[in-house]
């Protein structure tokens, strides 16, 4: 069956088009998808493998949101160029996220400084930890990764986070990390880390106000949950 072009559609149909005279709010996932692939295949449009996505992610951006650049490129018609814009997009959206999130600055609960972190860790598929510097009025000054791991677990070196938050001058810090798993319960090693960053640093007078386990879009709080 011979597609029509999307040139040859009508203007206000055109995703590109659509979005200069109705706004991106307008735009269906697939449309916007559409205007990121760019161009389709000789047997399909790019609104038609954009749809194609959207059925793979089975309608579902959080979905799209954790594949990798070879998982997209699977599918055919996507290849690696295409995919790649996909997971650049992505990101940036996250990063977005992340950065509204804190322009909040006050964090006064788990809350807060979830909106703060989940965009990053919530869709890696290995761990990560990562801090969050507070000052003396519980204001965000500022993020910092701390390591990098596998699924299984990251190693954490208690010396690096204060030397941050020394150098930072912070007066508080919000431990933070994933579980790829989806999992957010606390292993018996999250406890005991927890734990031992918190006593090294009552010594600097640098307070662990929480430690926030992401999986996915759930969390666990050692501060909401009594745990700290």
């Amino acid at each position: 069956m011979q597609h029509l072009n999307i040139k040859a559609w009508a203007e206000e149909d055109r995703p590109r088009e659509k979005l200069i005279l109705k706004g991106p709010s307008n735009l269906s996932d697939a449309e916007l998808i559409a205007i990121l692939i760019r161009n389709g295949t000789k047997e399909q449009t790019a609104l038609d493998l954009a749809r194609q996505l959207t059925t793979f992610v089975n309608n579902d951006l959080y979905t799209l949101g954790r594949q990798s650049v070879s998982d997209l490129a699977k599918i055919k018609g996507i290849g690696q160029v295409k995919a790649i814009t996909l997971v650049a997009a992505m990101e940036l959206g996250r990063r977005r996220k992340s950065a509204e999130a804190a322009t909040q600055k006050l964090v006064s609960g788990s809350q807060d400084a979830v909106q703060v972190i989940q965009p990053i860790l919530a869709d890696l598929y290995h761990e990560e930890f990562w801090i969050i510097l507070l000052n003396r009025a519980n204001k965000i000054i500022s993020k910092k990764l701390i390591s990098s791991g596998g699924m299984a677990g990251t190693v954490v070196d208690p010396r690096l986070i204060y030397r941050e938050a020394l150098d930072q001058r912070a007066s508080g810090i919000i431990l933070c990390h994933n579980h790829p798993s989806g999992n957010p319960k606390p292993s018996e090693a999250d406890i005991q880390l927890t734990k031992k960053i918190k006593e090294a640093g009552q010594h600097l007078e640098i307070t662990v106000l929480d430690h926030l386990i992401i999986a996915g879009s759930s969390f666990y709080s050692f501060a909401d949950e009594g745990a700290l």
